[in-house]
């Protein structure tokens, strides 16, 4: 075989076979979510645990406790965005791992509320330094045509994070007290950090793009593809890829985009209010509505489980059949969310009801997180998607906050979840307006802006 003096990283990427490099590259990913899966999840499972110990009666604190590391999410994405841009994916990790694993095992020691809104909002910055930087690591190592399938069964890992501390609550916190689970979740960020050094390799597109050790890029190159011979004197390029000159807002609004942009922020608010209201209250609601707190731990743990196959399902239709799919489950997500509250009476259609609420409200979104690079084009899919995150937020922290101020007017169980209706109904009336624009404008040229580049 003759031996490539030029190699267009990009094209061995897609070109190549899949092989053990990108496995144990989606399993250690996959490993780095789980634990920032579990950080997200923590505080609230504690909650029931806290209320007793510190004699908790009123809850609008707490739920600006709950919401403390969204609001740390918020700054830490673009944040550790911009140090994985700048300095590296890995070094980006490590560093997000680091900030909210000190932070976290620092809660061992909080005697307050207050203590915990500061720790959890630091801790935030660190969970969402995780995000944009494990994505873009994986996606500039997998090949285009199952990019979004590695970075999916890579993003599982959140979710199955989010199941864990219900776990440690029913095993381990009658034993050792509400610390254990700010205690494993301090610890284990910071081990893993070891294991990230070791064998988390960093990004070979950005070790191109920043002209970054040439030997190191070779290794790599060889690990993707050992039947490569590479010359001594080769050029490693990416072609086809062009870099844009600072970003201008308005492109999310040009051309086909002047509606879509908007309704996909719509999308994100509700569907983030809604689903994080459940996630951070659902083991308070139910303990107090004669659910036993063994019950309420596994229904939390029940619907991440039920987000995660949600998930899974939703992304195989999402690229035949256009964002209609997004519209079906929010629809869905309709009476299975306003049911919650009546079902308390049996175990089993409670149970049933919760996974299928989790399938709805996180399988949407991860509809929405695949939405978001469906629907913009290469030149400001990473600015698209950003915003539509950044945005979001307004969604996940302000769910929290209303469902403390909910829970302390005394509202009986169904009606606080039928309130949930409000932002899924709006959710509903956007999908079927977004789904039937993109339809209209079905090919994706006609969603593009054009864009003005020019070099860094």
């Amino acid at each position: 075989m003759a031996r490539e003096s030029t190699i267009d990283v990009s094209r061995l990427i897609d070109e190549r076979k899949m092989n053990a490099f990108n496995a144990q590259l989606v399993i250690l990913s996959f490993f780095v979510a789980l634990l920032d899966g579990y950080d997200i999840i923590a505080a609230a499972v504690a909650l029931p645990s806290l209320k007793s110990a510190w004699n908790i009666t009123d809850m609008r604190p707490v739920g600006w406790m709950l919401s403390a590391s969204l609001v740390g999410i918020l700054f830490g994405a673009p944040l550790f965005g911009y140090i994985g841009d700048r300095f590296g994916r890995k070094k980006a990790i490590i560093g997000s791992c680091l900030v909210f694993g000190v932070f976290t095992l620092a809660a061992v020691r909080a005697g307050s509320i207050g203590d915990l809104i500061n720790l959890r909002f630091f801790a935030g910055i660190g969970i969402g330094g995780i995000f944009p930087n494990i994505i873009a690591l994986n996606a500039e190592f997998a090949p285009k045509r199952v990019r979004a399938t590695m970075i999916i069964l890579m993003f599982t890992g959140v979710t199955f994070g989010g199941v864990l501390p219900g776990l440690v609550s029913v095993w381990l916190v009658p034993s050792y007290g509400w610390q254990v689970l700010f205690a494993l979740g301090g610890v284990l960020p910071i081990l893993i950090c070891i294991v990230v050094q070791l064998w988390l390799p960093e990004s070979i597109k950005f070790l191109v793009l920043r002209a970054h050790d040439r030997e190191q890029v070779t290794a790599l190159a060889r690990r993707l593809a050992p039947e490569l011979e590479i010359a001594p004197n080769a050029q490693f390029v990416i072609r086809e890829e062009k870099v844009f000159a600072g970003f201008p807002l308005p492109q999310l609004f040009a051309g086909g985009l002047k509606y879509l942009t908007p309704l996909l922020w719509i999308l994100f608010i509700c569907n983030q209010m809604a689903f994080y209201f459940s996630n951070s209250w659902m083991p308070t609601v139910l303990g107090s509505a004669s659910v036993s707190p063994a019950t309420a731990q596994i229904a939390t743990s029940l619907f991440q489980l039920g987000g995660t196959v949600g998930g899974l399902l939703l992304s195989l239709p999402l690229n035949k059949q256009g964002l209609m799919p997004v519209a079906l489950l929010f629809a869905a997500s309709l009476p299975i969310v306003g049911s919650i509250g009546f079902a308390t009476g049996s175990m089993p259609i409670l149970l049933l009801i919760v996974f299928l609420a989790g399938f709805c409200l996180l399988g949407l979104q991860f509809g929405l997180n695949a939405t978001s690079a469906i629907l913009y084009p290469t030149a400001i899919r990473s600015n698209g998607s950003g915003w539509a995150f950044g945005v979001g937020r307004f969604g996940s922290i302000s769910g929290p906050v209303i469902g403390g101020y909910l829970i302390a007017m005394q509202l009986p169980l169904h009606q606080i979840f039928l309130l949930l209706l409000i932002p899924l109904g709006i959710g509903t009336i956007a999908s079927v307006m977004m789904a039937r624009l993109y339809r209209a404008q079905a090919q994706p040229q006609a969603l593009t802006p054009q864009l003005a580049s020019g070099a860094d």
